[in-house]
């Protein structure tokens, strides 16, 4: 069953860089009309809120106290794996029937939960919310990109397997990666900047003394090696197989969303930080299960939903729409190099490119808030 618009609503985790861009969003939408909103602290419980738009939230509440939480019909949370699996099943102890949405990966794979991707599975969604299921998680963001953008050749069954390499942006890893990324730029700038004002050394010169600092001299505590400059082909914990979790995600979540048991499409990826603030890229690599023209494929893509829009293969088109540059900071997904592949005329290749912090993460989060209030969405 859905609740009724007034509902009591806590936000976990609302100053993090996924809480803001959610909180962001939700007052775009004007989402704190519907609700009763109250923002949730683990360090800052007990004083004024920050004003939202024109929306008092009052005292900010305690996130460690179960007591509290349990007294709200919905916990939205952007705090952390760490304290899902803390606060999660002693709230559910006590009884509390509410809803949990969750932008952190620890409850994504349980029985009981299902992914958010209303463009993507909001049947599915339905579904579960009238058969009394509870508990909600955002799906990976590369996942969750990847499908809004190429929904319509997922969604209707066309796809057998993919291949994925994706670029992820610094602010995957956090607000802290980010900062570090940034310092780094300007170490290396700092450096050179003589070398490259004197025209006199080369930019074989410059690159030695840049290589010396990536080497030696460039603090990285928290990505753990030089991303500025450089890339890290490394992303998450190891996991079976040659993988990291990052890549097994790709696998297990594509299916868990669309519904289908778990090898029902095989998706191999890997995974590389690059020196991008903000948006994930990927290049995937598609075995469909029909021979289909790049007309029709695009033709597909363009018509499921409104948020992924064609980029013509041309290098002026690809220059200016199919970047990080170009979407950051908006819901549009970005297809393009779309392209038969010399593997056989069922291999397609395609580049997508989108805002990791809002598809990825803090969108299907308020739309799940919508789902649950039976509120209006748009599609």
């Amino acid at each position: 069953m859905t609740l009724a618009s007034k509902a009591k609503v806590a936000i976990v985790g609302y100053r993090g860089m996924v809480g803001s861009v959610l909180v962001n969003r939700m007052l775009e939408e004007d989402d704190f009309a519907l609700i009763d909103a109250t923002f949730f602290s683990t360090s800052t419980h007990g004083t004024p809120a920050p004003k939202v738009g024109k929306y008092d939230l009052g005292l900010i509440g305690d996130a460690n106290s179960v007591e509290e939480l349990s007294k709200y019909d919905v916990v939205i949370t952007c705090q952390g794996g760490d304290y899902t699996n803390e606060i999660h099943p002693k709230l559910r102890a006590t009884g509390w029937q509410g809803y949990w949405i969750d932008a952190a990966s620890a409850l994504r794979m349980k029985d009981n939960v299902s992914l958010i991707l209303d463009p993507i599975n909001k049947e599915q969604l339905k579904q579960a919310i009238a058969q009394g299921q509870k508990d909600f998680a955002g799906a990976n963001c590369t996942v969750s990109l990847m499908l809004i953008g190429l929904g319509g050749l997922f969604t209707k069954g066309l796809v057998e397997s993919a291949i994925v390499s994706s670029y992820q942006a610094a602010s995957g890893a956090g607000a802290a990666n980010m900062r570090e990324l940034v310092e780094q730029f300007g170490a290396i700038y700092n450096d050179v900047a003589e070398d490259l004002a004197d025209r006199s050394k080369t930019m074989l010169d410059v690159a030695a003394k840049v290589q010396t600092k990536l080497s030696t001299d460039l603090p990285a505590p928290y990505f753990g090696a030089p991303l500025a400059a450089s890339l890290i082909p490394w992303i998450d914990a190891q996991h079976d197989h040659g993988f990291t979790k990052e890549e097994w995600k790709g696998h297990v979540e594509t299916n868990k969303i669309l519904g289908f048991a778990d090898n029902t499409i095989k998706v191999d990826s890997t995974c590389v930080r690059v020196g991008v603030l903000r948006s994930h890229s990927q290049s995937i690599t598609l075995k469909l299960k029909e021979n289909l023209s790049v007309e029709q494929i695009e033709q597909l893509i363009a018509e499921h939903n409104k948020w992924a829009y064609l980029v013509p293969n041309e290098k002026q088109a690809t220059l200016e729409k199919l970047t990080p540059t170009a979407v950051s900071g908006t819901l549009n997904i970005a297809v393009g190099r779309v392209r038969k592949l010399s593997l056989g005329e069922e291999y397609v290749s395609i580049f997508t490119v989108g805002d990791q912090l809002l598809w990825g993460a803090a969108e299907p989060l308020r739309r799940m808030l919508r789902l649950v209030l039976d509120a209006p969405l748009d599609y």
